[in-house]
């Protein structure tokens, strides 16, 4: 039995092929996820009781229009954002921390250019206003287990409520001084009110005012909780 050795021409085309299929499949890829979605993993409690450590999300890139942030590694392109609509109160967003825009954080916005902020008591107040809070019993810290902690809705003036984490009064950013959020940035807490570096805090160690162009975009579906512990090897977990 004799073997028919691959003609030179034939294998560079092969390969060509191959190379194509391969650079068209990332150039999609690349497109999905500075237009459309870009997937994130919750790195910290901040955000519990509705985002959970390890959770798998879906970021909407569209929703507040593109930056330079947008592309990875936030290149050096010019400042500004294209298309989009202006966020909203309450809404959960997913930005570069002003610090390291290495870093991705996701939090909740509280306040918009020009507003006025504090949190006095625990409660947080946009422009003389405290948005409506309402306990909702006890429960377990999912992170830390032996920290007891109360469930509260806050409800904003048009309606939309979520749910936040509170450990008790006295904690550190529970009374702050009125924050004035500069043109250009947005104020941002996370929900587990009393472990999360934030807004509440100055960019050295905390989040600081958010450049509205450091915004990658919304946080809108959790794909995948995977918890610590949690194995490809053991489905059940």
């Amino acid at each position: 039995m004799t073997q028919t050795a691959t003609a030179p021409g034939s294998l560079a085309a092969e390969i060509l092929d191959t190379v194509r299929t391969v650079g068209l499949a990332l150039l999609i890829a690349l497109v999905l996820r500075v237009f459309l979605f870009q997937p994130n993993t919750i790195p910290s409690s901040s955000m519990e009781p509705n985002l959970l450590t390890g959770d798998y999300m879906v970021v909407t890139k569209y929703d507040f229009g593109w930056s330079r942030h947008s592309v990875p590694f936030s290149p050096p392109l010019p400042a500004g954002r294209l298309n989009g609509k202006a966020p909203r109160r309450g809404d959960v967003i997913v930005f570069r921390l002003p610090r390291d825009p290495g870093q991705t954080y996701v939090k909740r916005l509280i306040g918009l250019p020009g507003d006025r902020v504090q949190v006095s008591g625990g409660v947080v107040w946009v422009n003389g206003q405290a948005i409506t809070r309402t306990a909702d019993g006890e429960t377990r810290d999912p992170d830390s287990p032996e920290v007891t902690v109360t469930r509260v809705w806050e409800t904003l003036p048009d309606g939309r409520r979520y749910l936040t984490f509170e450990r008790g009064p006295d904690h550190p950013g529970d009374d702050t001084d009125v924050f004035v959020v500069p043109a250009g940035h947005v104020f941002a807490m996370g929900d587990n009110r009393d472990n999360s570096l934030d807004s509440r805090w100055p960019q050295e160690i905390g989040v600081g005012y958010v450049p509205i162009d450091n915004l990658l975009g919304r946080a809108r579906w959790v794909l995948v909780s995977w918890r610590q512990g949690a194995s490809l090897f053991k489905p059940w977990t």
